[in-house]
């Protein structure tokens, strides 16, 4: 940051402590941003002394035209990170590279993924739906049938329920924030009204639940309550404005805005209409949840308000202190996010965070907030609160209602250690010596 810039910073612009600024400076034109792991020292050279010399890819014709887009090959680093179950071949999951992402959309070679007996390549023209059970008129509906209905769009997030599950763990990750909180994606889903669907087919007064299965080798079952069903569930064909692609459920995808990843079901092929849950293995001894009581917690299948700082975050460098942004995500399967806070002391003083539009429903949200960092010791937190009134908690908060056996839903506040030489790491900055004597939890729930 230049001197002309410092001097424009008055002491009324920061709003917490550690150096944390008015969001409103976001919006000031002529301030010089630094970015985590860019030094923000500009080149000493001038317009004047600057060589003629065209580069390399101006003195001859690019590249042809491509029958489908690929990214740059100077960005072949940002790639999902796949962790595989090497007892099971097709089980396991990729993570997003969210720390190296922008915006809210997740593009969808970056979505992330989850398997629990590989991709199954399903011909369309042979795939078919079957919805039967407690039915008026049990059918089949192919492919070509449910592209005739209308359709609607929703742009919503899909969050794994072990996503940032090693939080639980008595020692920090050292992952980069993707590929530790990466089982979250954010995209925009159009397909088939599901209540549509069900009203052509009459649907039994005493009907409750849907049962839906998949359609790879795995026919995942998972129960889903009838009014969920008929409020917001889509019947989805596209992501993105592009058909499906194999790896998130083509041809045919369950989506159910704001719950947990699993009942999303991919390669959909049947919903089954009936009386009560089928309590099959991955809503019994799986996402299921064992509380410090003793009690099993099963069906919790909304995702609470969470939010994380993507930039600086572990793994990233700071250049020379001076002005920064700090960005992240923040999203809620209760609603819209109305409000972001960020902490640069460790959560000793909190400042709010300036909300990039639009701001949905059921959505990622990004914030921002500008920082200048004078070269110390710091610990960056961001909290959400959504527009239930539901607040974030800390982590000890978290295992405090979870217990030391809680494996899903980990959505604690994330907190980054900036040392003074600018190296970005994940902390547990409130850990107490009795919490190095805890075991470290199995990463492996399948």
């Amino acid at each position: 940051m230049s001197d002309k810039d410092a001097s424009e910073i008055n002491d009324s612009a920061y709003v917490a402590g550690n150096g944390l600024l008015d969001r409103r400076l976001l919006l000031k034109s002529g301030l010089s941003f630094a970015v985590a792991g860019i030094s923000s020292t500009a080149s000493s050279a001038s317009a004047d002394s600057a060589s003629d010399a065209r580069p390399e890819w101006m003195q001859k014709p690019g590249d042809a035209f491509s029958n489908y887009g690929k990214p740059s090959s100077y960005e072949e680093e940002v790639v999902r990170y796949p962790a595989a179950n090497s007892q099971v071949d097709g089980n396991g999951s990729s993570w997003t590279p969210l720390h190296a992402m922008e915006g809210m959309i997740t593009p969808n070679g970056l979505h992330f993924e989850r398997h629990h007996n590989g991709v199954p390549q399903i011909d369309p023209a042979e795939h078919q739906l079957l919805l039967h059970g407690m039915l008026d008129q049990p059918s089949f509906f192919t492919i070509d049938d449910l592209l005739r209905y209308p359709m609607r769009s929703q742009i919503c997030f899909l969050e794994c329920g072990g996503n940032s599950n090693a939080g639980f763990n008595k020692r920090p990750i050292g992952a980069s924030v993707g590929y530790f909180h990466g089982l979250a994606s954010c995209a925009e889903w159009t397909g088939v009204p599901l209540s549509v669907v069900l009203d052509e087919v009459g649907v039994d007064k005493k009907a409750s639940w849907l049962i839906a299965e998949g359609a790879d080798a795995f026919a995942m079952n998972i129960s889903i309550p009838m009014e969920k069903a008929r409020d917001d569930a889509i019947l989805a064909l596209y992501q993105n404005g592009e058909r499906l692609r194999p790896e998130n459920g083509y041809p045919l995808r369950l989506i159910l805005p704001g719950w947990e990843g699993v009942m999303n079901v991919k390669w959909l092929r049947r919903l089954t209409a009936t009386d009560g849950p089928v309590m099959a293995r991955n809503e019994t001894a799986r996402y299921t949840e064992l509380l410090p009581s003793g009690k099993a917690n099963m069906f919790s299948t909304v995702i609470e308000a969470k939010s994380l700082i993507t930039s600086p975050s572990s793994g990233m460098h700071m250049g020379e202190p001076g002005l920064y942004q700090i960005s992240g995500l923040a999203w809620s399967g209760r609603g819209k996010v109305s409000r972001v806070e960020v902490s640069a002391d460790g959560g000793k003083s909190w400042a709010d965070a300036a909300l990039d539009e639009p701001v949905l429903s059921k959505s990622f949200t990004r914030f921002r907030l500008p920082w200048q960092w004078k070269g110390t010791e710091s610990v960056l937190k961001s909290r959400v609160t959504d527009e239930s009134g539901y607040r974030q908690p800390e982590r000890q908060e978290l295992i405090r209602k979870k217990g030391r056996h809680g494996f899903f839903h980990y959505n604690a506040i994330v907190s980054w250690l900036v040392a003074s030489d600018g190296e970005v790491t994940h902390t547990y900055d409130e850990q107490k010596n009795t919490e190095s004597k805890l075991p470290d939890l199995d990463a492996d729930w399948d």
